[in-house]
């Protein structure tokens, strides 16, 4: 069965909704939860038919939002550090925390290590396309300041995780520029453009829009600007949802067609965009599977981030990527 060191104080509201997120796993999939915190207030949200379907591992400290992100490696019983050494003692088979996630990134790296080759690893996340698969794109905030020989093993760490874990068939890799000419970029871009040549699955240069049309399966970036990426997308799809909503309360035609659509359309499209279907996003280039969810997060969000871990351990990916770097050495 399946291990899983959950970090259950590290979110922004406490325990609960993580316990909960766990709980919402437990009914739909076996696996083993690994609950990583005090006992006592995890308990408090756990019910009594769910305590013999997991185990505790006591850590009474808890990286605080505004600690600094080293603070996890000094401070050896909070709940990051030893949810992390949990995976690195061989205890269990993944790490999951909506923690600091900074702490959660460095403990992971520097405990678990690097799968061989890998110089700096990678966060990915899904973003949603018009076509039936999600667009894969990292780096999204673990390496702000990289380096081609970066870039290109983030391409090729995308390759694999997208044919093994997404089941895309032959994917498509391409890297974020300011145009889809060769020529375009940066001087960060344009050097790494000929050593993802190496790559089978490489079309060239894309830019934003490529992200959300079905281009291609996998989008490189360096983590600053993936960052910003994310974070201004998940923007646009709020205010997108919010004028619509505003539209459609100044027009009685309107309520009555969003009232027609709710289900079928507006529905869909909802659950298309919402980052809690995804979870979490993993943190690829570790000896090992670390997903690292939003301090927010919800239960469902925590659900799916323990289904994105039962997949990543089930796929054996890392050792895909470990071949298809050997390969392109």
């Amino acid at each position: 069965m399946i291990r899983i060191a959950i970090d259950a104080m590290g979110g922004d509201f406490g325990p609960e909704p993580i316990i909960d997120g766990v709980i919402q796993a437990l009914d739909e999939t076996k696996f083993l939860p690994i609950l990583v915190g005090d006992k006592e207030k995890i308990l408090e949200f756990l019910p009594q038919y769910y305590i013999d379907k997991v185990e505790f591992e006591q850590a009474l400290d808890v990286i605080a939002m505004a600690d600094a992100a080293t603070d996890a490696l000094k401070r050896k019983d909070s709940s990051i550090y030893r949810a992390v050494e949990l995976v690195r003692e061989g205890r269990a088979d993944a790490v999951l925390s909506a923690g600091h996630s900074g702490a959660t990134m460095t403990s992971a790296t520097l405990r678990m290590g690097r799968i061989p080759g890998i110089k700096k690893p990678a966060l990915a996340t899904l973003m949603p396309s018009i076509t039936k698969d999600k667009t894969l794109v990292l780096d999204v905030g673990s390496v702000t300041d990289c380096k081609p020989e970066n870039l290109f093993q983030f391409g090729a760490m995308g390759e694999a995780y997208a044919e093994k874990i997404l089941n895309i068939k032959n994917p498509k890799v391409g890297l974020l520029a300011n145009g889809s000419e060769d020529s375009k970029g940066n001087e960060l871009t344009k050097a790494t453009f000929p050593l993802l040549k190496a790559l089978e699955g490489f079309v060239g240069n894309v830019e934003g829009k490529d992200i959300f049309n079905g281009k291609v399966n996998v989008v490189v970036c360096d983590g600053f600007t993936g960052n910003i990426l994310l974070k201004t997308s998940e923007g646009v799809v709020s205010t997108v949802f919010d004028l619509m909503k505003q539209h459609i309360r100044k027009s009685l035609p309107a309520k009555i067609g969003a009232l027609m659509m709710k289900k079928k359309v507006f529905g869909n499209m909802k659950k298309q965009v919402d980052k809690d279907e995804y979870g979490g996003a993993p943190l690829l280039g570790l000896k090992g599977c670390a997903i690292i969810s939003h301090g927010a997060s919800s239960p469902k969000a925590i659900k799916n981030a323990i289904f994105q871990a039962i997949s990543y351990v089930e796929s054996d990916v890392n050792t895909s990527i470990e071949a298809l770097l050997a390969k392109n050495e």
